[in-house]
């Protein structure tokens, strides 16, 4: 493809989604040419008062709400926003049962990311949901669902999906650049602090920690399960291969042409470096199987790899991909490295602009969708499909062994169980996603 032609691609769809992106849902409303899409940040720690602050550097955004069950973090959140000051709410119904709120930013942790978004849908909301969408694979069927019966834009937080080196690459990959795709390998290193060891004790004032656990199991309040540290807990997080590592994979499953789930998980991995309480691996090898879908095709591997406690890292970047191809490999990193090889490690120069990722493309992609009723790039049936992959590899790491998955029934094969991998415990909380 020329690099005209390049870009004419590029600015009217992001490719592999094509299916995804063409079709268009009911605009819930007319926005008026100079109207501003008015939204509510549900989670004011780190990432939302980022995405907040992203978000309102777009001159067609209003945050008209903040809301966090921690007064810290509230204040933080009114903070972010700036010379507008939103209403600020501990209780997200609120925000919800607002009409004038067109939709929600979900920044919370893990557990509440399916949840608030459902419940954002049900009320007519569009979302942008941060990675991983879900806790567990029924979620994630849940929240496409909510999305396609309630008519609303939601778009998964892999901003790989609207960064513009990263779609060029995929398109020179559909084009034969390196032949034939089999394999694709992400890898996720980096050094982590630990969290140490805590103890339980009483919540701390500000904080609403019936409203933080939700409707996930109750479990005593200590000071490494929250801020930060709840990541690295099974009631609350993903690990980092739903945190960070999860944005390779959906690279590597967007490269590979994979619109469907795996049918084969195979993982090894543990805590090799923490004596901490984090309850997730430090050191992962991952491998899903994806079986041809027609009798032309081949099967195609994808692999993941992460080590939390290194610096040494593969091309001198700590979260990259490669894809084998049967005339050569890609390299590529959303840092904005990209390097091209054939037969014999023979360089390919391609005519691609190097960019690292950013928000601000995805959350433009958003507000477009929103404003003319698409469905954007990093659309949720897509996050579904790629969180799924980290709560497959999440659990054949924790039991040390393979899974079989049934890719239509979205199960393991034979209706075997899993605890939390599926579905999960609930608490009888409104927030229980259905």
């Amino acid at each position: 493809m020329s690099q005209p032609n390049r870009r004419l691609f590029v600015t009217s769809t992001a490719v592999g989604t094509a299916a995804v992106t063409a079709a268009h849902l009911t605009p819930r409303r007319a926005y008026a040419a100079r109207s501003k899409v008015v939204l509510g940040l549900i989670g004011c720690g780190g990432r939302g008062t980022y995405l907040a602050q992203r978000f309102l550097a777009n001159p067609e955004v209003e945050i008209a709400y903040v809301c966090d069950p921690d007064q810290n973090r509230l204040a933080a959140g009114v903070k972010a926003v700036g010379n507008a000051v939103p209403q600020a709410v501990s209780d997200l119904r609120r925000v919800l049962d607002d009409k004038r709120v067109d939709g929600v930013i979900v920044a919370t942790p893990d557990h509440w990311h399916a949840p608030a978004a459902i419940l954002a849908c049900k009320a007519g909301k569009h979302v942008y949901v941060e990675k991983p969408c879900s806790h567990t694979i029924r979620e994630g069927r849940l929240l496409v669902e909510a999305a396609r019966q309630n008519n609303c834009v939601v778009q998964h937080g892999t901003q790989v999906r609207s960064t513009t080196m990263m779609i060029e690459a995929v398109q020179a990959l559909r084009e034969g650049i390196i032949g034939d795709v089999l394999v694709a390998k992400a890898w996720n290193i980096q050094k982590r602090r630990s969290i140490g060891k805590g103890r339980t004790t009483d919540p701390p004032a500000g904080l609403d920690y019936e409203t933080w656990v939700g409707p996930a199991p109750m479990i005593p309040y200590q000071a490494n399960r929250v801020h930060g540290g709840w990541h690295w807990w099974y009631h609350f997080g993903t690990g980092d291969m739903g945190n960070d590592g999860v944005h390779d994979i959906d690279y590597c499953r967007w490269g590979l042409g994979v619109n469907v789930h795996p049918s084969k998980v195979v993982a090894l991995g543990g805590k090799f470096f923490f004596d901490d309480d984090q309850q997730f691996p430090d050191t992962q090898q991952v491998t899903f199987e994806y079986p041809a879908q027609t009798p032309s095709e081949t099967s195609r591997l994808l692999v993941y790899e992460q080590r939390l406690w290194s610096t040494n890292y593969p091309h001198n970047v700590d979260s990259g991909v490669e894809f084998y191809g049967t005339a050569g490999q890609m390299f590529l990193s959303r840092r904005g490295k990209l390097e091209v090889h054939g037969p014999r490690h023979k360089r390919i120069d391609v005519p691609i602009e190097r960019e690292a990722q950013n928000a601000e493309k995805h959350i433009a992609n958003f507000l477009a969708s929103v404003r003319d009723g698409t469905r954007p790039n990093g659309d949720i049936e897509l996050g579904h499909l790629t969180t799924t992959l980290c709560h497959l590899g999440n659990h054949a790491t924790r039991l040390g062994t393979s899974l079989q998955f049934d890719p239509q029934k979205e199960q393991l094969v034979g209706n075997a169980e899993v605890p939390g991998l599926v579905t999960r415990d609930y608490r009888d909380h409104w927030g229980r996603p259905t």
